[in-house]
């Protein structure tokens, strides 16, 4: 997901750059470029994929043409916030990889009314 996501940021930055752009374009598509390498690499990912949601929304509003592909991108990077960078990032190296342990509970059926629910 974050190479789909990443890549489409970053291809659409670099694209947008070498057109030649107004300067205030060019902050906007130099912005998505990095928000795209920093998605590629798996670095800040939850707030790097937050800012991407954003970029992706704004770009599917100002650009009706191909609204779906950027909403359908924006989804994807909203995705990856609630999801994480996964394993194979520079996240996963510096704080380590995140798992969610569900305990088994009791086996024979019943349950502890005075348990607490899981969350």
């Amino acid at each position: 997901m974050r190479l789909a996501a990443g890549g489409a940021l970053l291809f659409h930055g670099v694209a947008a750059l070498a057109a030649g752009l107004a300067p205030t374009s060019v902050v906007f598509h130099g912005l998505c470029a990095a928000i795209g390498m920093l998605l590629l690499v798996g670095l800040w990912t939850p707030i790097v994929g937050a800012l991407a949601t954003i970029e992706a929304a704004l770009l599917g509003f100002s650009n009706l043409a191909d609204a779906g592909f950027y909403m359908l991108l924006a989804t994807l990077a909203a995705a990856l916030v609630l999801l994480g960078p996964g394993a194979w990032s520079i996240d996963a190296r510096l704080f380590g990889w995140r798992r969610v342990e569900i305990p088994a509970g009791r086996t024979d059926g019943h349950r502890n009314r005075d348990a607490q629910p899981p969350i």
